[in-house]
């Protein structure tokens, strides 16, 4: 999302379907009359100083990734703690560098990945039984039947 030079003004002519020729602020609603703008998607454009997190209010600028969700901009955090995956045993989000583990549609923290009744930490390969979220080695289990 870097600032961008707008077009000369259209001499304020109407555009297609009688729509202004400046773009509206996706922020605050009003017409883009500056010099620059950050343009986030084809169709959403905001003042430099309107573009900030919907959650937190951090201004979003060339310097920090913007996420989009619903016309809405996030920083990276509001995003990932709000809209990401989160481990099903310790409900945390994960990071990039997040080693992880999966039982049907769960996914859990390396870590997590335990016998919820004995608290073994269960390795590739290990048998388990899965209710709900809650992992069972096949000693607390049982063999299968």
């Amino acid at each position: 999302t870097k600032p961008r030079s707008l077009p000369p003004p259209l001499a304020d002519a109407a555009g297609p379907a009688g729509r202004p020729g400046l773009a509206l602020c996706a922020g605050c609603g009003g017409r883009i009359q500056d010099p620059f703008l950050l343009r986030v998607s084809p169709d959403l454009e905001w003042h430099v100083a309107c573009l900030k997190c919907a959650e937190c209010g951090q201004p979003l600028d060339e310097t920090c990734t913007c996420f989009l969700r619903d016309g809405k901009a996030y920083c990276k955090r509001d995003y990932g703690r709000l809209f990401g995956i989160k481990c099903a045993q310790c409900r945390a989000a994960f990071s990039s560098s997040d080693l992880v583990m999966r039982a049907r549609d769960h996914v859990y923290h390396l870590e997590c990945f335990r016998c919820a009744a004995c608290g073994r930490q269960l390795l590739p390969g290990d048998q388990f039984c899965l209710r709900e979220r809650d992992l069972l080695c096949r000693a607390d289990h049982g063999p299968p039947p």
